[in-house]
């Protein structure tokens, strides 16, 4: 297992100093939460996965899980924050030694032993009264191990975007959509290990590493923790690179990307399938590099040999490419790139979604200029195209702007207009889906229905069921297979993403 990438933001004890009354400043604690704010979309990839932040102890977290809620009520953010402690004596040396204490005697205690004092008691009663408000749930202190297994559930479920403790779930807690641990406290040897470990289950390509971001000055406690228990030559195995390093190797790879497709446009005229595919390659090193880089503090798009932009044209090409490949299979079409993954997890969604695009429209309908409407309907086209999963909506949309946009007099009323426009074109495309495979039209609406509540694609046999007309035994494997990929296909494009 590995640990990987590791930030540190750092705080360097100095002897003869208090500690504790630096730690504990309030204007230290204020500066890492505005980080963690400032930082987490970025080290969880747009929230695809969760973090947990450990701190010293319980005063601490308190004193962040209010900053935390202060912040948010502000509108600073938007993050899920929950939290769970108990206390036990002594908690910090313990810490310090190495030692993590078991959760399990933790579980096995009485509610009312858990906690040094009734002010702690109280606090963690009104966090718990957050997250009840938060989720519709109703638990309480007397509740704490059904409190406990919830929020592991909903930390693994992505609904909880940060796990602020002390010592639970630094052991033992297994995620794999969970890639961060912030880290405001004095870990040492397995201790430090277990907890870092929280982060390392490499998941797909978008997860290649976990993410420690340190608030102390961990690295001689890290490096010892390492050679203690590994190999003794592994610590360039388990902490990634620096930033240097990936940074020299994105652009070792946009120069590869470059000689192969000089231009983004250029990737259209690849004369054979051998130069698409040493484009699909070089490309999605380039994407895979792009996505540890993102993680890093001091990542900065424009410092690199290509700038966004044209990441983002030569991503739409790369995006046309395996449309071109998807539905040459579904043909059964002999191809090379067949069997290529183009692994679409590199592919970062971020919070671009129907919603963004009618706040663009806004834009666009209360321009004045012919440059700049057409400036910005090339922007929203190229969003269109780039983003993987508005791909499917891009037809559509610009349609609505050719045919709808204009003949709209006030911008409050295009959500409403475009809101009955996708209502119509959705029930066109339905009542087209059943006339094209001789569907009965009720039973693919329930078809439909079920597949959206319970996520899972309708089976072969539920499909042959609602053909007026069954097909021969030898075509229903190929059929059945058009049909549900038609489904799926018009959920991404009605339903997936709208926000």
């Amino acid at each position: 297992s590995t640990i990987k990438s590791k930030d540190e933001v750092n705080d360097i004890q100095v002897n003869d100093i208090d500690t504790k009354e630096v730690m504990s400043a309030p204007k230290r604690l204020d500066l890492i939460s505005d980080y963690i704010i400032n930082n987490h979309i970025r080290k969880t990839h747009n929230k695809a996965f969760t973090a947990i932040f450990c701190v010293s102890d319980v005063d601490t977290l308190i004193s962040y899980y209010d900053l935390l809620k202060k912040k948010k009520d502000e509108g600073l953010h938007e993050l899920n924050v929950a939290t769970i402690f108990s206390y036990q004596a002594n908690a910090e040396d313990q810490d310090a030694n190495g030692f993590i204490p078991d959760e399990d005697f933790a579980m096995a205690a009485e509610p009312v032993a858990l906690y040094e004092t009734s002010h702690k008691r109280e606090k963690l009663e009104a966090y718990i009264e957050d997250y009840n408000e938060l989720f519709s749930t109703n638990y309480s202190t007397n509740e704490f191990y059904s409190y406990y297994k919830d929020i592991g559930k909903r930390v693994k479920n992505k609904q909880v975007d940060i796990l602020l403790v002390v010592n639970m779930f630094l052991t033992g807690f297994d995620s794999k959509l969970l890639n961060t641990i912030y880290v405001d406290k004095n870990l040492k040897y397995h201790g430090l290990v277990q907890a870092f470990s929280r982060t390392n289950r490499v998941l797909n390509e978008l997860k290649s590493q976990g993410n420690v971001v340190c608030f102390r000055n961990l690295k001689e406690s890290t490096d010892e923790a390492i050679k203690l228990f590994s190999d003794k030559n592994a610590l360039e195995e388990i902490v990634i690179q620096p930033f240097e390093h990936y940074e020299e190797e994105f652009n070792k790879c946009v120069a590869e990307v470059e000689k192969i497709a000089p231009t983004f446009d250029s990737v259209n005229e690849l004369i054979n399938e051998e130069e698409e595919l040493k484009f699909i390659k070089a490309f999605r090193e380039l994407m895979r590099i792009k996505n540890v880089l993102t993680t890093f503090t001091e990542f900065d798009h424009e410092a690199l040999d290509m700038d966004e932009q044209t990441f983002e044209n030569y991503k739409s090409k790369y995006l046309d490419l395996y449309e071109t490949v998807k539905n040459d299979r579904s043909k059964d079409k002999t191809s090379i790139l067949n069997d290529i993954d183009f692994e679409l997890e590199l592919i970062r969604r971020d919070e671009i979604n129907v919603t963004y695009i009618l706040r663009l429209l806004a834009t666009l309908h209360s321009s004045n200029s012919n440059t700049n409407i057409e400036a910005q309907k090339k922007n929203i086209s190229e969003i269109l195209s780039s983003n993987e999963s508005l791909r499917s909506k891009k037809v559509l949309i610009e349609k609505f702007i050719e045919e709808n946009l204009p003949s709209i007099s006030n911008a409050d009323n295009i959500e409403e207009s475009f809101d009955y426009f996708w209502d119509e074109e959705k029930k066109k495309a339905v009542n087209n889906l059943s006339q094209e495979e001789n569907l009965d039209y009720k039973q693919l609406v329930d078809t439909i229905s079920n597949y959206l509540y319970t996520k899972k694609e309708p089976l072969r046999d539920e499909v042959i069921d609602i053909i007026n007309e069954r097909p021969s035994l030898r075509s229903r494997k190929d059929t059945a297979s058009r049909i549900i990929e038609k489904i799926k296909m018009f959920v991404r494009t009605f339903i997936e993403d709208m926000g």
